[in-house]
């Protein structure tokens, strides 16, 4: 018997094997055969990637999580109270640490009934459910999906605050950005609430840092696609004929990290019938993280629909929780 028949745990499994795989495919079709070649960084974040990611945020040149985490530890409660919500919906949840804050406030307020984690990587969902149901005594309502796709399947019903943490909302191109701003406000109600976390622009020596350690986790991380690629489609990636690179982006001001390729060699991806050809120097980017200045945010909040409510910041105005309405 698994933990989750005998805690109040729900899991809608919307991204089983099949749909990984397809949605796998059709990013990464689409992306090899672009120029410059891309990778969706939606993948990254397997299980094997969730639990890297996990290992960055404690880096000590990671600041943004620590940084978030300290402005929720501050700040929940202040943040609860002018919504009062009764069910936290969690974007891109992975293991649902930094969610203890919000949760603590709610469970404060007497009005905390339901959690909604939303993530790609099954078993990380999984074991973070467990644990935040053992620990608050309260229903965990998780779905293994692409919130790209499938936020239709979100629970419609109670007073929602929709979590949107990490600066994962930076790691789209502008015009899904804005899609997917204009989804989240398309699915909430009055009195439902987006708390939006974004990394801002700041030094960009200590950005790029941020995105390539000296432990070398972030390379690891990052590398790890191509495993996921070899994987779920059959390509002969050799993790060695690449080196991680990250960079700051002053047009766009977001962080790019890409698989810049050692030598000329193909790389054959049977399960999208690809033969692909690398030349020594070849980039593949992976994701880019965009930073944010505070007008912007209200800008691209406003564009989808939601009205900024109050915002909050660090000391130093590294990073900004932004809770908006529609």
């Amino acid at each position: 018997m698994s933990p989750t028949d005998t805690l109040p745990i729900t899991i809608d499994v919307l991204l089983g094997p099949d749909e990984w795989n397809a949605g796998l495919r059709s990013d990464a079709l689409a992306g090899l055969t672009a120029t410059p070649k891309t990778l969706t960084p939606t993948w990254l974040y397997d299980d094997a990637g969730s639990a890297l990611y996990d290992v960055i945020t404690r880096l000590p040149e990671y600041y943004p999580a620590r940084t978030e985490q300290s402005i929720l530890d501050r700040w929940a409660t202040e943040m609860i109270a002018i919504t009062r919500p009764d069910t936290l919906v969690e974007l891109g949840s992975g293991t649902s640490d930094k969610t203890r804050s919000l949760l603590d406030a709610m469970a404060a307020t007497g009005a905390l009934r339901r959690y909604v984690p939303f993530d790609v990587a099954d078993a990380t969902l999984r074991e973070a459910s467990v644990r935040i149901a053992t620990d608050y005594a309260l229903d965990v309502h998780g779905v293994i999906g692409d919130f790209r796709r499938h936020l239709s399947a979100v629970p419609t019903d109670g007073v929602r605050l929709f979590a949107f943490l990490g600066g994962t909302v930076g790691n789209f191109e502008p015009a899904e950005r804005a899609s997917l701003l204009t989804q989240i406000s398309a699915a909430m109600v009055p009195g439902d609430a987006l708390l939006l976390g974004t990394d801002l622009v700041k030094d960009h020596g200590r950005l790029v840092r941020a995105y390539d350690d000296a432990a070398g986790v972030t390379a690891a991380f990052n590398k790890n696609v191509l495993s996921v690629v070899n994987h779920q489609l059959g390509a002969d990636f050799d993790l060695d004929d690449f080196d991680h690179v990250a960079l700051f982006d002053t047009r766009h001001e977001w962080i790019e990290m890409r698989l810049r390729s050692r030598r000329r060699h193909t790389v054959r991806v049977p399960g999208l019938g690809l033969t692909l050809q690398f030349e020594a120097g070849e980039e593949l980017r992976t994701e880019i993280s965009a930073k944010f200045r505070v007008e912007r945010i209200g800008c691209e909040l406003a564009r989808a629909g939601l009205r900024v409510a109050d915002m909050w910041t660090d000391p130093a105005g590294d990073f900004a929780l932004t809770l908006a309405v529609r």
